[in-house]
């Protein structure tokens, strides 16, 4: 992987992160664990759980070699905080950097690490791996602003 592909990734994670707490900021203790649909739709913090969870596994895990134990059915019932979230946030964005000089500098270091559902981890790359964060803080950033519009409307 080129180093400039990496700077981009790093930069897109950025912004989409700003996103995260652009988001958060709108919301208050109690919003933040509210669901526009209980029982169907996730909170805004489990949402924001459940990326830190999944950027810790693949990142810090699968890519660094870390071991992150990982219950990724408790980060969707996960509650908190808006200053909680806000700080799992800003985690991502202080460790993605370190996972991503990782990838290039040393690929893999453990596709045997345990936590996603997906069955693939042993065949991913470190480049598919930071793609796959980024799908991922994206896919969700989007459910976030969609949960946050419903949450903020109906109060």
């Amino acid at each position: 992987m080129h180093a400039d592909a990496t700077t981009a990734q790093l930069s897109i994670a950025d912004e989409l992160l700003d996103g995260y707490a652009d988001a958060l900021h709108t919301l208050d203790d109690d919003s933040v664990n509210r669901s526009p649909v209980p029982g169907t739709v996730n909170t805004a913090f489990a949402l924001v759980k459940h990326v830190h969870g999944m950027s810790r596994f693949w990142g810090g895990s699968v890519i660094s070699g870390l071991s992150f134990p990982r219950d990724r059915a408790a980060e969707f019932r996960a509650s908190g905080t808006v200053a909680e979230a806000l700080s799992l946030v800003e985690d991502v964005r202080s460790e993605l950097p370190t996972w991503a000089d990782n990838a290039m500098r040393h690929g893999v270091l453990d596709s045997s690490a345990k936590g996603t559902s997906r069955t693939d981890v042993a065949d991913a790359g470190p480049e598919w791996i930071l793609a796959h964060i980024i799908r991922e803080l994206s896919q969700h950033l989007g459910h976030l602003e969609v949960c946050r519009d419903i949450v903020v409307a109906g109060n």
